[in-house]
């Protein structure tokens, strides 16, 4: 837990305050959201109609209007990211425009005081993708300035398998307009992160693609030019982060589990003086949507201070001609 100390005079004061503001451990969120970064189906069933809480269904319109929770709107994921026309442009998956977002954002009754629940699909064939992009439109939200945004844990599938209550009524939210608060330092391009590279003490660059594709055996050929990763990223594929049950419904691992997960591979982060030790987590992917899990996972869950995305990824990279790291850890 971090303390903050008046500075007083002396080397003995001098000793308290460096030992008093080290923090060894999973970070410690910059801000204090009012609503949980994972919720369960549980809560979201006790707190359903609570004051300030829009329930996002990100899922296509004909699967929101086939069956939804009980006032949920429906936004679907693919209105939150934009993408170049099919073909050699790249990348894909890049944020909207800010006055298009404000206009999304403001459509789904969203403000700035809102607690959001985003709901997705949590079963294959897709579900990897699908989970993924509720945690997309969560750094959308959280880009723009809405502090509380929260994943619901299991999604539809597991909602709809407990039995829980449904609705097929579709709900049309009441437009508000919505300033963004946009938060420039979250996302960073190409030439950011060739800069960093190699710069562990200062940077930690982590991949979240299936450990095969970013070691290199394995391309990803729709959207990656050649295989490798970018030079020092590490690897912690976003696949391993959730447990699937035997009806193949994904929720996230505990998050002590998930906790240890982000030790092995990106450290404690150590937080004084100076600033924090890594300063900085760059996440990053194949076109961006495993990015936002890392990124969602690292900062809202965990606590991991600075954390960036790079949504530009392997796709604008290797488009790029830029080198990467083959059949190597690092």
């Amino acid at each position: 837990m971090r303390r903050k100390l008046i500075i007083g005079t002396g080397s003995i004061t001098l000793v308290l305050v460096l030992v008093a503001v080290l923090v060894v451990g999973a970070g410690v969120q910059a801000n204090s959201p009012e609503i949980d970064a994972i919720v369960s189906t549980d809560w979201l069933e006790e707190n359903l109609g609570a004051e300030d809480l829009v329930i996002l269904d990100v899922r296509t319109p004909d699967e929101y209007t086939a069956g939804h929770i009980p006032g949920a709107v429906n936004s679907p994921e693919a209105d939150w990211y934009i993408n170049p026309p099919f073909g050699p442009d790249v990348p894909w998956m890049e944020l909207p425009e800010v006055d298009d977002l404000e206009v999304t954002i403001g459509n789904a009754g969203i403000t700035a005081e809102s607690l959001v629940v985003i709901v997705s699909r949590t079963v294959d064939p897709f579900a990897l993708y699908a989970i993924a992009g509720a945690t997309r439109v969560a750094v959308t939200l959280l880009y723009a300035g809405v502090e509380n945004v929260a994943i619901l844990d299991g999604g539809w599938d597991l909602w709809a398998a407990e039995g829980k209550e449904t609705s097929d009524e579709p709900v049309t939210p009441e437009p508000v307009t919505y300033e963004a608060d946009v938060n420039e330092a979250m996302f960073v391009n190409m030439d950011y992160v060739e800069a960093r590279i190699g710069r562990i003490l200062r940077c930690k660059i982590v991949d979240g693609r299936d450990v095969d594709v970013y070691f290199g055996v394995t391309l990803e050929y729709l959207w990656t030019a050649y295989p490798g990763h970018i030079p020092s990223a590490t690897s912690l594929p976003v696949p391993w982060l959730y447990t699937f049950d035997e009806e193949g419904i994904g929720t996230y691992k505990d998050i002590d589990v998930l906790g240890e997960m982000a030790y092995g591979v990106v450290g404690r982060q150590v937080c004084g003086w100076w600033g924090c030790l890594p300063r900085e987590i760059i996440a990053t992917c194949g076109v961006g949507g495993y990015a936002s899990t890392l990124y969602f996972v690292l900062s809202e869950v965990l606590g991991y201070e600075n954390v960036k995305i790079y949504d530009g990824a392997a796709q604008e990279w290797t488009a790029a001609g830029k080198p990467v790291n083959l059949y190597m850890w690092n």
